[in-house]
């Protein structure tokens, strides 16, 4: 069963990159959806290099990637971004990757609290053993989609993990703030859940690996990402609605991640 197709929140300029590659998801082996949202598998074949960027989510990724022309497979694993991320992409190459659901990584390395990784890349292997490089290899170089998933369930199955109760508190939290968007205040939604403001930050640098306020800020960023690319946006009644104190403070938000001011997103998308 393959995962959603159309959701582009996060990716700058989605028509441009889905231009250049093949993009697509597949959900995991039933045992692993409480823990992995989704598969993310990218091909390229470009005469030009390009630069791919996104706002990511508070995910954990793992990645299995080969770029044909730099060297041989490798696997990193990223934590949650902070900022803009970028990626070069070059000649032919793939990536196999596997997007944690916000709050579930933590099973699978438990020793340490997930902020320990945010804002980090580095080989996976530092952090999974099992992650080597032949195992990259092996994940990269199977032959079609149908192939590549049953490795990455083979390969994540082989890692052990445990059931963590707060870590589906962690992930529920988190579900609850992306699709609510009447979840604006920490406090206000502490107080929804039974918990204190402290008690929800400890949650959420243990398992998410950033806090509350940036989770809500960066959902929010998102659904002004996918809104910027309209012509007639009411900026003021979106920055009201998303929960932004003014517009003057979504346009700071916006331009300080993205590095241009949304109206100036907008007209380089379309092309104006």
């Amino acid at each position: 069963m393959d995962a959603r197709q159309d959701d582009t929140r996060g990716i700058v300029d989605p028509s441009g990159l889905l231009s250049r590659v093949r993009f697509r998801r597949h959900l995991p082996a039933e045992p692993l959806r409480p823990y992995v949202e989704w598969y993310w598998l990218i091909d390229w074949d470009l005469p030009e290099p390009y630069v791919a960027h996104t706002v990511p989510h508070p995910s954990v990724n793992l990645t299995f990637q080969w770029d044909e022309d730099a060297g041989p497979p490798y696997a990193e694993l990223t934590g949650v971004a902070l900022g803009l991320y970028a990626r070069r992409l070059t000649g032919r190459g793939r990536v196999c990757g596997v997007k944690f659901r916000p709050g579930a990584f933590r099973p699978f390395a438990p020793e340490a609290p997930v902020s320990h990784w945010t804002g980090r890349a580095l080989l996976a292997g530092e952090v999974l053993g099992q992650a080597t490089p032949e195992e990259a290899r092996r994940i990269v170089t199977a032959e079609g989609d149908e192939a590549r998933v049953r490795a990455l369930d083979a390969f994540l199955l082989s890692v052990p993990h445990t059931a963590d109760p707060q870590a589906d508190l962690a992930a529920d939290l988190v579900a609850r703030i992306r699709t609510d968007r009447s979840v604006n205040r920490v406090a206000d939604f502490a107080r929804s859940q039974g918990l204190s403001v402290r008690s929800l930050q400890r949650l959420f640098s243990a398992y998410v690996g950033v806090s509350p306020k940036w989770t809500i800020l960066r959902y929010r960023l998102h659904d002004a990402l996918d809104r910027a690319d309209s012509a007639d946006t009411d900026w003021s009644g979106l920055a009201a609605t998303l929960g932004y104190a003014d517009q003057s403070h979504l346009v700071r938000a916006f331009t300080g991640t993205l590095g241009v001011s949304p109206t100036a997103y907008a007209r380089a998308v379309r092309g104006d």
